[in-house]
């Protein structure tokens, strides 16, 4: 989730304006941007005084708070964020421009990358990241693992951060969901932002996205583990968006239809409930109500005040379908793990939505299945990955025509590095997975069953960036 930006004042008058508020976030071709956001549990160093080895540090003392306060140290490069008097975030500034550092719910920590013209300056910003992250973390005694679940925490031993809209969702979570909670403290994903020109673009874009969102899922599995064991499952993460809060989540068969626009995406998001309104520096918790009845003057709660595109824009960063459509398309659908694997997935998506032959190539092999298949797929790969049954064959076979693809996305883009290589590199981590190598999580179990002889807080050293 991001931290809150310059909020738009302007009253909504009719659905249609929403529309077309959504429609102007198209871009031509030649200012497409991709955006990486990704998110890290934090773990206490052995050997410190502060807490117990490889437990989730707090917001304070010597913990998340003390993190952001290291960072904002270089005012040329961050500018504070707080939240009734708490820092819970960072805005990019100079070399950061575009991009900012955000706490989740118990304080898992998230770059949301800038927009930026090529994966390698992708792979230069995540990378950078982590060496500037490396040395303010020791100093707290604190060490970062991306994975997607947390593999020793229980749900009760997590920190929850002095951010208000978390303690909204805190309370509103277990009315509509079993796992919710989980979600909030125990997971960790991996984001990727790109643009559509058109509506025609972002419907074709959504609809091959969407329905490839399970494959990304096995392709980057990475959290096998719960309470300290293997829990069957190869996504853990993925697991829990079965059961969060489904009026929000998944795969809406709406975005499926024929005729899937702007107009719709926004009758159906008016529909769904809000959680809460941003007025004077403050939230306003209205929870389950509904949008479309304050637009309409039918929310008691909120009659004094009137909606503006603003909160709608605020309600839109509630919506968590596998992908979110906001003013760009958000993937959503996999596990944060090592840095090659964030960048092979930012890859993966660039090369097979960005080039209008992968993008044909893409949604051709899409629609030789049903959207039901991709639905059942989603509920299958979190325990059986890219082994999980699909048309005939198995979600790996499915896998592998994805990655080539976007390997020809990748190749007519021609967007070369300073070593002359283009940015088919990047894919190289996924190539070996789809022909039948471990994925991460498979490694994990691999290495829990042997070298580590079963003790899974081992995990910490070797996934830490």
């Amino acid at each position: 989730m991001s931290n809150p930006g310059e909020s738009d004042d302007t009253p909504i008058a009719s659905v249609e304006q929403l529309a077309s508020h959504l429609a102007a976030g198209g871009k031509p071709r030649d200012a497409w941007r991709i955006g990486t956001e990704h998110e890290k549990f934090g773990f206490r160093l052995p050997g410190r005084p502060e807490a117990p080895a490889f437990s989730p540090p707090a917001y304070a003392p010597h913990g998340i708070e003390a993190l952001l306060e290291l960072f904002a140290a270089d005012p040329a490069g961050w500018e504070p964020i707080t939240d009734s008097g708490h820092l819970i975030g960072l805005k990019g500034r100079g070399p950061n421009q575009g991009g900012s550092l955000s706490l989740e719910p118990a304080g898992q920590f998230e770059l949301s990358g800038g927009p930026l013209a090529t994966l390698h300056q992708t792979a230069s910003e995540l990378i950078g990241h982590a060496e500037a992250l490396r040395p303010h973390a020791a100093s707290l005694g604190l060490g970062f693992a991306p994975l997607g679940f947390h593999p020793t925490a229980t749900r009760a031993e997590m920190p929850f951060m002095p951010k208000s809209r978390y303690a909204i969702m805190r309370r509103y979570m277990p009315q509509v969901g079993t796992l919710g909670l989980d979600m909030m403290l125990r997971t960790c994903t991996v984001q990727v932002n790109l643009d559509y020109e058109s509506e025609a673009d972002m419907a074709a874009k959504l609809r091959v996205s969407l329905a490839l969102q399970p494959i990304a899922t096995a392709l980057f599995a990475n959290s096998p583990f719960e309470d300290g064991r293997p829990n069957g499952l190869l996504s853990t993460r993925a697991k829990v968006w079965t059961d969060t809060d489904n009026a929000r989540s998944g795969m809406p068969p709406l975005f499926f239809e024929t005729g899937f626009g702007f107009h719709r995406y926004v009758e159906w998001a008016l529909d769904v409930p809000m959680y809460f309104v941003s007025r004077d520096g403050g939230l306003i918790d209205v929870a389950g109500g509904s949008f479309r009845a304050w637009m309409e003057g039918r929310n008691d709660a909120l009659a004094h005040l009137r909606p503006t595109v603003g909160d709608f824009d605020d309600h839109l960063t509630t919506l968590f379908t596998d992908v979110r459509l906001k003013r760009f398309l958000e993937m959503r659908g996999a596990d944060a793990g090592s840095i090659e694997m964030m960048i092979a997935q930012s890859a993966l998506w660039t090369g097979l939505l960005y080039d209008a032959a992968s993008l044909q190539a893409a949604d051709a092999m899409v629609r030789e299945q049903p959207w039901t298949s991709y639905a059942a797929l989603r509920a299958a790969v979190p325990a059986r990955g890219l082994d999980a049954p699909f048309g005939g064959g198995s979600a790996r076979a499915l896998a592998a025509r994805m990655v080539a693809i976007a390997d020809d996305g990748l190749a007519a883009r021609a967007m070369r590095g300073p070593d002359g290589q283009d940015e088919r590199r990047y894919l190289a981590p996924l190539l070996p997975i789809v022909q039948g190598a471990p994925n991460q999580a498979e490694h994990w179990l691999e290495r829990y069953n042997g070298a580590w002889n079963g003790e899974t807080t081992r995990i910490f050293a070797e996934a830490a960036i």
